[in-house]
């Protein structure tokens, strides 16, 4: 039997996560985040996901350093960081993005463990 399943979130109810991203809809394989109005500073420490993530940029820039590599996120670019990768984001402009993970980041504690 197929899952019938259906969740709805609105993200001004959303719960937040430890670093301020708003938690919207996730399912069984799959998460979405959502970062609003990341202000620039200074990069947090690379770390390393128990997750793959896709993500979309809605406004602002930020550099993304993933593994030695740094790419410039602008409004429009998708970007993926793999998991178990080194990566760290520094801000550039007050910055927005819609991620995906998989599997979901929030499950078992993934997020406290990036």
């Amino acid at each position: 039997m197929a899952d019938t399943t259906i969740t709805k979130v609105d993200s001004q109810h959303s719960p937040k996560g430890p670093e301020g991203e708003k938690y919207l809809a996730s399912g069984v394989h799959v998460s979405m985040r959502m970062w609003e109005n990341e202000q620039p500073g200074e990069p947090k420490q690379p770390s390393a996901s128990a997750y793959e993530t896709v993500g979309y940029v809605l406004k602002g820039r930020a550099e993304l350093h993933v593994e030695g590599q740094m790419v410039l996120l602008e409004p429009g670019n998708s970007y993926v960081v793999p998991k178990g990768a080194s990566h760290t984001y520094k801000i550039l402009e007050a910055f927005s993005a819609v991620e995906a993970t998989t599997p979901p980041a929030q499950a078992h504690g993934r997020d406290d463990n990036k």
